[in-house]
């Protein structure tokens, strides 16, 4: 290692040991010609550096060094006569016996120290000059730390980590594919995953009872503030259990995760509305339960419970799946649907699926499924599914209900929107470290880009651009 300690960890019980510090030029400043002081820093926090007159005037090359430099440092730990309180490491500063220049630093397009003045699209395109920057920084740690307390309370309760398929089969029924032409099946393509949702339904008929994944998840739609072509999901599904289930382990972990993270306390179980109760009291399918007490806003979770099994396409006039086709009805929808003969019959059933909603947001949706072959073909005779077109485009789902599927549901939070709700803020983009522009453009690395006649003879592609 270059470095002995990192420059958030020295205290006053390290007094007078010698140490080797790395880092960049957070600050540097002279106090006449007889000492420097450099403020040094990583992602652990900031050290004082103070170097006196004897090696001033023999390292000719300290004039040089600006904000940003990379610097390796060794010298002695001295207790400061007044700590700086605003420093962690405020007790102590490091004497320097030698500097090491280990790379310099151009002129900075964007501010990683003092106000922030570039503009999104500067801090995108030197994004990793903006990750250096300390709030950016602190949200990726809060992340972390989220992420790992949410492992550790699921693998209490039993879950299985298990990674799915990130080249899978098209089947566009909700947001946009993204498509992978295949380069050994001409014509032929993969999908990026819109959700695990096909195969984690699987596991379950593996015996795989309690499965999680932070899980990848891809939709080629139009972005806004708490959207990304990309983004990551708690993903879960369970067998053998009640839509309750679901959500009780859903506040277990959450509890227990925000009173690791963030000490703090909340009431479980949320409550419950039902999406029509919501619909006809707040005229949204999201209601914001927030009390004001004492700017300050609490955290109101809250449920929203059975959704519509069906909604209508207008653009194509035919019933579509309000959830997704394998989502459970409710008893009395099943009693009800051999009746229904109009499309606003089907749109009275309901469903057992649910929402979480956080502040007015939703976080994510899950339900029970189906896993009885026969109920799963009168719903997809419902949407105008064929039995030939069924198993076109879920016959491996299909098959996989026919040995012993058991019940089972599961549900999936979208993590960069839960984190962004947890730390108040207003965009992903916080918490993913490369994001998209609002038009879907990559700046940093200037893609999607254009690819070479040859690469695409390779996957039997020919473009006609004018169409």
């Amino acid at each position: 290692m270059l470095r002995t300690h990192t420059c958030g960890e020295l205290r006053k019980e390290n007094k007078d040991q010698e140490v080797t510090l790395t880092g960049w030029v957070n600050s540097i400043r002279s106090a006449g010609k007889n000492i420097m002081f450099i403020d040094l820093r990583d992602r652990y926090g900031i050290t004082q550096v103070v170097i006196l007159k004897d090696l001033i005037e023999k390292l000719d090359f300290l004039t040089e060094i600006k904000n940003e430099y990379v610097l390796k440092i060794v010298g002695i730990v001295q207790v400061k006569p007044k700590a700086n309180e605003k420093l962690e490491t405020g007790e102590i500063e490091i004497l320097t016996k030698n500097i090491e220049i280990l790379n310099s630093c151009d002129d900075l397009p964007v501010e990683v120290s003092g106000e922030l003045k570039a503009n999104e699209d500067t801090r995108l395109k030197y994004r990793y000059l903006d990750l250096r920057r300390k709030e950016m920084t602190e949200n990726f740690i809060f992340k972390h730390k989220i992420v790992n307390a949410i492992r550790n309370s699921l693998d209490r309760m039993d879950f299985l980590d298990v990674d799915t398929p990130m080249l899978a089969r098209s089947t566009p029924e909700g947001a946009r594919d993204f498509l992978v032409p295949s380069r050994i099946y001409p014509g032929k393509f993969f999908a990026l995953p819109q959700s695990p949702q096909v195969y984690k339904q699987t596991l379950m008929v593996s015996g795989f009872d309690r499965y999680y994944q932070v899980a990848k998840c891809l939709r080629d739609e139009d972005l806004r503030g708490d959207r990304q072509l990309e983004f990551t999901q708690i993903d879960l599904e369970m067998s053998f259990i009640t839509k309750e289930d679901i959500q009780n382990v859903l506040e277990i972990f959450i509890k227990e995760t925000l009173k690791e993270v963030m000490n703090l306390e909340i009431k479980i179980p949320f409550p419950h509305i039902s999406y029509k109760e919501s619909m006809e009291k707040y005229g949204n399918d999201k209601p914001d339960l927030r009390k004001i007490k004492e700017d300050k806003n609490e955290f109101a979770f809250v449920w929203v419970d059975n959704f519509p099994l069906f909604e209508l396409n207008e653009n194509k006039n035919r019933l579509v799946s309000a959830h997704h086709p394998f989502t459970q009805a409710t008893k009395e929808a099943w009693e009800n649907i051999g009746s229904c003969k109009k499309n606003e019959d089907f749109l009275k059933l309901f469903s057992e699926s649910f929402d979480l909603v956080l502040n007015g947001v939703e976080l994510g949706s899950g339900g029970m499924r189906i896993h009885v072959p026969d109920k799963q073909k009168t719903i997809f005779n419902i949407l105008g599914l064929s039995e030939e077109e069924a198993k076109e485009k879920f016959g491996f789902l299909l098959d996989a209900f026919r040995f012993g599927a058991p019940p089972h549901g599961g549900f999936a939070i979208g993590l960069d929107r839960f984190i962004m709700l947890l730390k108040g803020k207003d965009s992903l983009k916080d918490f993913i470290a490369f994001p998209k522009t609002k038009s879907t453009m990559s700046i940093m690395e200037n893609s999607p880009n254009t690819v070479s006649d040859e690469q695409l003879k390779e996957l039997h592609i020919k473009l006609d651009l004018d169409e």
